[in-house]
């Protein structure tokens, strides 16, 4: 997408979040081609970003709160204290993202790939991690109280100092995973391989 189109874009988002919906123009970017793209605190709150191509896209503080990312492609994409509580992110593909302090409370991450991802210190409160690809993962300090991780393959990463209190790992996958120092009380380890 050329900058100049992205730019009218955000500004018509903007205005439509400004005026709850009279004015401006809620962001479709669905299937958008934004490889790269500078977005770094962006007001992007309840955009539909579906299936859109964000690798390497710079996100870093944005505001994506309630966005639909459903299946979009943030390889290597920084998103590093991003605001992406509520988000759908369902089949999106966070490999090697960066996501360190971003807040995915009750998000949805059905089916995500966050393989490599660095989570550490995200806030993952009640998020929807269900079939997520999780594997070598850096989760250190990361908040996942009462988070979804049924079936989650969570193989060969750190989870060193993260809150799993209450947490459903059913039938995940945590072997190999650095659990020195997890608070894993009240979780359900129901079939999980360790």
């Amino acid at each position: 997408m050329q900058n100049d189109k992205l730019k009218e874009v955000l500004k018509q988002h903007k205005l439509w979040l400004e005026t709850g919906g009279k004015e401006g123009v809620k962001a479709d970017l669905s299937y958008a081609d934004l490889r790269g793209a500078n977005l770094s605190y962006a007001k992007l709150r309840g955009a539909d970003l579906s299936n859109a191509n964000l690798s390497n896209a710079d996100l870093e503080g944005a505001s994506l709160y309630y966005a639909n990312l459903e299946g979009a492609s943030l390889y290597y994409a920084n998103l590093s204290e991003a605001n992406l509580s509520i988000a759908n992110l369902s089949e999106a593909n966070l490999v090697y993202a960066n996501l360190e302090g971003a807040d995915l409370s009750g998000a949805n991450l059905r089916y995500a790939d966050l393989s490599g991802a660095d989570l550490r210190n995200a806030n993952l409160i009640g998020a929807y991690l269900y079939d997520a690809d999780l594997s070598g993962a850096n989760l250190s300090g990361a908040n996942l109280r009462y988070a979804d991780l049924w079936g989650a393959n969570l193989y060969d990463a750190n989870l060193e100092g993260a809150n799993l209190y209450g947490a459903d790992l059913y039938c995940a996958n945590l072997m190999d995973a650095n659990l020195s120092g997890a608070d894993l009380r009240n979780a359900n380890l129901s079939g999980t391989k360790f």
